[in-house]
């Protein structure tokens, strides 16, 4: 299989609500998607860096930017396409992972869709639905939040996350224990905003029975995670850290974290995502499958990555309606908590014509 060209597509998607989070407000995504175009089929892959480089260093402009003077070029000279050859051409460009799991993601939903076969199958899926978890922003009071908590699980998601921050923590995650008890799947979501000297409050929420606190210091900190793991009866799970399979063997050896965020534009792509999850599944490492936002292109992919057996905790693979009155592909809905695996080839999902074309804001054809 050999790559024709690239389409670079951004799309402007209003969120129903605003998203608060340490790092800061998202009222809507501007999404960088990409079109691989193959002598066998078409494939579609999405960017998950965001307009602005405060989650990771990585952001859409600089994303188009990098695919379109290094990695596609390189990906069209290396010739006949298999699954590893994308990964394989763009290695000497250092970083911008989230760039290269778009452009291999485009060539592996097309090589798929050549040859009638599913992503989830390709990566090793055990399951045909997968359990739906939901993420909640920092509210402007616990009053709000709870009616929103109330609201998500009136709607059937098995399990809560509330992202927190220095002065919106042990109150609101109270909160909702004490509203709706000990039985629902919580845990809190940090985005590295805490310090090691924060410890001894961030212990105080072992009394509320979290799953985990996710990313509660600064990305490269690992040896304080392992510090600060040691400190705290809930577990610690990492999220911005776990850049490749490796980092994450070495942070579960380190002692910095007992659970890992899987999130593939993080790690480089879904290939990578499943390496990461056969090591840990080999040492017995809790795994959950996390979300960037992500339009139905980006979050079929998730939910065929998060059906592999080492994933048993849910994750944020949520309905599309969770984030967008409308998706680029048709909905995903939620179904006695969980979301349907697509079953048909590749991602199984396409943008639907019409929307695709109301919402693009530019598209750029780079030929091979």
């Amino acid at each position: 299989m050999k790559l024709e060209g690239v389409e670079l597509r951004r799309v402007a998607l209003p969120l129903v609500s605003p998203f608060r989070t340490s790092f800061g407000v998202e009222q809507d995504r501007d999404v960088l998607l990409v079109r691989a175009v193959t002598d066998g089929a078409e494939g579609w892959g999405e960017c998950v860096a965001a307009a602005e480089p405060r989650y990771s260093s990585e952001y859409a402009d600089g994303a188009a930017d990098v695919l379109r003077r290094f990695l596609v070029p390189a990906v069209a000279g290396a010739g006949d396409l298999d699954p590893e050859a994308p990964g394989a051409a763009m290695a000497f460009v250092k970083g911008h992972r989230m760039a290269k799991a778009a452009l291999e993601l485009a060539v592996l939903d097309a090589w798929l869709r050549a040859r009638d076969e599913p992503l989830a199958g390709h990566l090793g899926a055990t399951r045909d639905r997968v359990p739906a978890g939901v993420s909640v922003g920092i509210m402007g009071s616990v009053a709000e939040l709870l009616d929103a908590v109330a609201g998500y699980l009136g709607q059937g998601y098995l399990r809560i996350k509330l992202k927190i921050e220095p002065g919106w923590d042990l109150e609101p995650v109270a909160a909702v224990r004490e509203r709706f008890g000990d039985e629902v799947l919580l845990q809190v979501d940090a985005n590295a905003a805490y310090t090691v000297a924060d410890a001894g409050h961030l212990a105080g929420l072992d009394r509320f029975g979290l799953l985990l606190i996710e990313q509660p210091l600064a990305e490269d900190d690992l040896a304080g995670h392992a510090e600060l793991a040691g400190r705290l009866a809930t577990p610690v799970c990492l999220d911005e850290s776990i850049t490749s399979a490796k980092v994450a063997v070495d942070a579960v050896a380190l002692g910095a974290c007992r659970i890992v965020n899987v999130k593939a534009g993080r790690v480089g792509g879904y290939l990578e995502a499943r390496r990461l999850h056969d090591a840990c599944r080999e040492r017995g490492v809790p795994l959950w499958c996390g979300g960037m936002l992500e339009t139905g292109i980006g979050r079929a992919a998730n939910v065929a990555l998060a059906a592999l057996p080492g994933f048993t905790l849910p994750g944020d693979t949520s309905a599309s309606d969770r984030y967008y009155r409308q998706d680029l592909t048709p909905p995903f809905v939620l179904r006695d908590g969980h979301l349907e695996v697509p079953p048909g080839p590749g991602i199984g999902v396409e943008p639907v014509p019409e929307i695709l074309e109301e919402l693009t804001t530019s598209a750029e054809w780079i030929p091979a």
